[in-house]
């Protein structure tokens, strides 16, 4: 296959409007010189950066062709208004409706079985706008396009069904006619086939422009390769070929880079891949290199995008920087199955890199869950420093963390929405990644429980092409697990995308008596309303029914001494079951110029509703030998509503740059339990006889608490130079709480308002460096407790300081976050020594520490996270001065963890893969009496082994390897965790 006409017809494609390079070793060792004089440079002169990229760019030697289209004149360029398809007696006659059809000179430039012809000096104006596309319009041809090329060209598409199709032109008063005749009609011989070759990789790098496609195939210079368009989507056809990827035969990444919402490489039949850049605003540009890899395809951002087609042909004096000199935003999410996620938004509400962020985030992505068999979202806190697991609500499978030194009291967020986990199930089904922000997180989110940071779990979102997944997972305690994913679009032009993810678990368990049956349901829709505006409706829907069980009671070491199988309730009695739904609104809309501004508009609601309990281990008696208990059931509803409208946009000062956002959110929550309390015999903990009874029950409280919120919040991110950012900002929150008695009619309300400010910097002294530090902040109103005058307490309140680097090493394949946080919580709520009933606001608890993360990939194939974690937490103040100075309950000194697995990139066993993992926690104390029993360190070993193949992946994972005996606490328990476990898991991509 000649190189130079397929390099012409990208480049008259409108896909290259730039220079045709042929990449070698010699031109990538060249490329990284001038990279790092080009970094040197912008240290040196930060404020010139502009200007000499103008300049060295005026250098670009375009084609002739290509040069030649770039600077015609606008003045003779022909219309073409309307396409018309008529069926003929031997094919199909297109039409193109032109006023001026005698100036429109088609150019031949057919490929495989493919007739393309390139019309200079035209466009297309159609009264729908848009290009032409219609798939099988006669037997023998594919499919017929007619596309906007570039600025001023026109290309015709037609794709014949194996062969290329005799292709005819006629004038008339209508315009201009192309006859086609398949081949089957015509007596020219069929063309030869070729073998099909395979590609058996597909990668993302991240260059200078934007991105290089990297198709790994040793056949990569005689595979056909035909372009074309579709709306804003740049697609390629690749003949002769077919995906064999160790993960199955599809690859699929979204937002790889500025100005791309998604790239997928699929099999479109049994021997022809189908490329798809799916352009945010346009259509994207993309260039063919050369390569012994194989294919490479160059993807330009927006930002060099803009640059590139506004490039002076000749040098010109310089000029203030525009709005299309802007520096490339380079957001690379990495290759598919890829640990390393560099881009978050839960730390600014905007899509921004991690590198650029002045605090620590770390990022769990799906391919985490899916390796490590994930099964409880809790579980991913051994992945993240300074974040502890916490045992949910008697079992429930919801998330409960202990972060830096502070519980999170069950608060989470789901999609940027306020999530209550106490009572709410959450399955791992519809997960795409669970984003952890470490610190106070005030400035975007308002009232926080804790200081620590926040959780925000983001969705599966529909995908424009069709995906299909199913998931088997059989495991030890007769555990039985499936989970079906599809997604794809609803119409023919892809502006209706849905996705729907259903599981359904059934489980035995090591505790003895204990089961749960979960349902999950969730389906989501996008629908784009206009060119820039997109509206998803989102529903969830999940039942958990379980066995409530709160494990030992914390007040004797005896309990160690028990099975971990050993159950303390009645198998009768202790039963729990929630059902929550949950529905979400967001509408995105993109406006102003180059679309860098944008309104989202969030609505969701969540109503958890249930009731859990029966007979609970209050303590282990003095004898050692029983434990008392008690009879304990509530029904619980939670309801949570929020209404957010944000805008947010990018602009320049001069030099500067600014990426600004404003908001506005309202809320209410609350939380209605009614509690039924009765007495019921001890039991014997070495040998339980169960089947007593509760005796005098009766309802001892019917609360209901919550309050309603309005907030304003401003943050800016500010780019000094393009090494120096400043991220600044604040939120005002008025918020109305009350604490109501259903049975007794008593109310107390209280009201607050409260300014959350943060400032961070971030400096940058090379591209792979980020040096930062940041001062936030963080409130939560006291809705519980009064003093003896029954005066209402003012909002607890917190403070942190922070500093950091991150570092990316090999490439940037591997990256490093090491922070140093201090954290300080006042207006802590304290016993009265003088009315044990009644509190005063006179506590302080203070969280230091060193967190190390480490994330990526240390060659292809083998991919590593670790963690490690120095946590001082304790109280600095306290009414009572015997809890001065004590550790605050089921906080490590020191945790660490590691998570790696290695897959065979060729060879008969490419796609075999085997994980192994560590997690180590030290003792912790149960409570913060520190007089109680303190829980053992442990160190837990996990394995895995698994094989990847065309559209298949089957694992077997075994956790806690060397069946160590280790706890987690929850409250005044200690939780038995799980004993030596093996899950299986089969799964199948369609």
């Amino acid at each position: 296959m000649q190189l130079e006409p397929l390099f012409k017809s990208l480049l008259i494609t409108g896909s290259v409007q730039g220079e045709t390079r042929m990449k070698g070793g010699l031109m990538s060792e060249i490329r990284s010189v001038a990279l790092a004089l080009a970094v040197i440079s912008s240290l040196v002169q930060p404020a010139h950066a502009g200007t000499q990229t103008a300049e060295l760019s005026s250098h670009k030697s375009h084609s002739t062709k290509a040069a030649q289209l770039l600077v015609q004149s606008s003045d003779n360029v022909s219309k073409v208004t309307g396409v018309k398809i008529n069926s003929t007696d031997k094919g199909i006659e297109i039409i193109l409706e032109s006023a001026n059809a005698e100036a429109l000179k088609p150019v031949n430039k057919n490929q495989g079985n493919s007739y393309i012809a390139d019309i200079p000096n035209a466009v297309l104006a159609l009264d729908k706008g848009g290009n032409f596309t219609q798939n099988n319009p006669a037997p023998g041809i594919v499919s017929i396009s007619v596309t906007q090329a570039n600025s001023n060209s026109l290309r015709v598409t037609v794709i014949g069904e194996g062969s290329l199709p005799n292709t005819e032109l006629f004038d008339s008063d209508q315009g201009l006619i192309f006859a086609v005749t398949p081949i089957a009609s015509a007596t020219k011989p069929q063309q030869p086939t070729q073998a099909v070759a395979q590609v058996t990789g597909v990668k993302l790098n991240p260059t200078n422009n934007g991105l290089e496609i990297i198709l790994t195939t040793p056949d990569g210079e005689k595979l056909p390769v035909l372009p074309k368009t579709e709306g804003n989507t740049y697609i390629i056809e690749i003949n002769s070929a077919q995906l064999r990827l160790p993960s199955g035969g599809t690859f699929r990444q979204e937002k790889p880079i500025a100005g791309v919402s998604e790239i997928t490489v699929i099999n479109s039949d049994a021997n022809t891949i189908r490329m798809a850049v799916i352009g945010v605003d346009s259509i994207p540009k993309v260039e063919l290199f050369d390569s012994d890899q194989g294919l490479i395809f160059g993807v330009a951002s927006a930002a060099s995008s803009t640059q590139a087609q506004t490039q002076p042909q000749t040098p010109t004096e310089p000029t203030q920087p525009s709005a299309s000199d802007e520096p490339i935003e380079l957001t690379v999410t990495g290759e598919k199955d890829g640990y390393r996620v560099q881009d978050s938004s839960t730390a600014t509400k905007i899509d921004v890199p991690l590198r650029d962020i002045p605090a620590s985030v770390q990022v769990i992505p799906k391919e985490i869950i899916q390796d490590r068999q994930v099964v409880k979202l809790n579980e991913l806190a051994d992945n993240v420093s300074g974040v502890r697991r916490q045992e949910t609500y008697g079992g429930l499978s919801s998330q409960g963390y202990l972060i830096r030194g502070f519980e999170t009291g069950f608060e989470t967020l789901r999609n940027g929405f306020k999530d209550f986990g106490f009572i709410s199930p959450r399955d791992v089904s519809s997960i795409e990644r669970v984003e952890f922000l470490k610190g106070p997180a005030s400035i975007l989110y308002g009232s926080i429980s804790s200081p620590g940071g926040v959780v925000n779990t983001i969705t599966k979102q529909p995908l424009s092409d069709p995906f299909y997944q199913i998931n088997g997972t059989i495991g030890s305690d007769d555990f039985y697990r499936t989970s079906v994913d599809l997604t794809g679009p609803l119409l023919e032009n892809r502006s209706a995308l849905y996705r729907l993810n259903l599981a359904y678990e059934n489980a035995d368990s090591f505790r003895d008596f204990v089961n749960n049956e979960s349902t999950y349901v969730g389906p989501i829709i996008t629908v784009k309303a206009g060119e820039n505006t997109d509206i998803t409706f989102g529903y969830e829907y999940q039942k958990y029914d379980y066995t409530f069980d709160r494990g030992f009671p914390n007040n004797s070491r005896v309990v160690f001494d028990l099975p971990i199988s050993r159950f303390l309730g009645e198998p009768n009695l202790n039963r729990g079951e929630f059902t929550s739904n949950n529905f979400t609104y967001v509408l995105e809309s993109k406006f102003g110029y180059n679309n860098d501004w944008k309104f989202r508009q969030g609505f969701n609601v969540l109503n958890v509703s249930g009731s859990a309990g029966g007979v609970q281990a209050n303590s282990i008696n003095d004898d050692g030998l029983t434990v008392a208990r008690a009879y304990r059931v509530s029904n619980d509803e939670s309801s949570n509503i929020s209404f957010q409208n944000e805008v947010s946009g990018k602009f320049n000062t001069g030099s500067i740059r600014h990426n600004i956002l404003v908001g506005l959110e309202l809320s209410n929550y609350s939380f209605q339990y009614e509690f039924f309390r009765g007495n019921i015999a001890d039991l014997d903990i070495f040998n339980p006889i169960y089947g007593a009874q509760p005796e005098s029950v009766s309802r001892s409280d019917f609360q209901k608490y919550g309050g309603s919120n309005i907030a304003l919040y401003l943050q800016n991110l500010v780019e000094i130079t393009p090494n120096l950012k400043l991220l600044a900002g604040g939120r005002f929150d008025w918020v109305d709480s009350f604490d109501r008695d259903l049975e007794t009619g008593t109310n107390t309300e209280t009201s607050d308002s409260k300014f959350s400010p943060r400032v961070g910097i971030v400096y940058q002294p090379t591209d792979s460096t980020s040096i930062y530090g940041s001062w936030t902040n963080s409130f939560n109103p006291q809705i519980f407790g009064r003093s003896r005058n029954e005066e209402a307490f003012k909002p607890e309140t917190a403070e942190q300081f922070e500093v950091g680097i991150k570092q990316e090493f090999i490439d940037k394949r591997l990256s490093a976050t090491l922070a140093y946080f201090n954290i300080t919580k006042k207006n802590v709520l304290t016993t009265d020594l003088i009315d044990s009933d009644y509190q005063i606001q006179t506590g302080e608890q203070k969280s230091s520490g060193v967190e190390l993360d480490v994330v990526g990939e240390i060659v292809p194939g083998w991919k590593i996270i670790g963690t490690y974690t120095y946590t001082d937490a304790f109280i600095s103040e306290d009414n009572d001065p015997t809890l001065v100075n004590n550790r605050l309950a089921g906080v490590p000194y020191n945790s660490a963890s590691l998570w790696t697995t290695y897959q065979l990139q060729k060879g008969n066993l490419q796609g075999l893969g085997l994980g192994f993992g560590l997690v180590y926690v030290g003792q912790r104390e149960s409570d913060i009496s520190n007089n109680n029993v303190k829980i053992p360190s442990y160190l837990r070993t996990d394995a895995s082994v698994f094989y990847k193949r065309d559209n298949w992946r089957v694992g077997v994972n075994i956790k806690n390897l060397f069946d160590t005996k280790y706890y987690e606490s929850q409250g005044f328990y200690i939780v038995p965790a799980a004993p030596f476990t093996v899950l299986g898991t089969v799964s199948f991509d369609f």
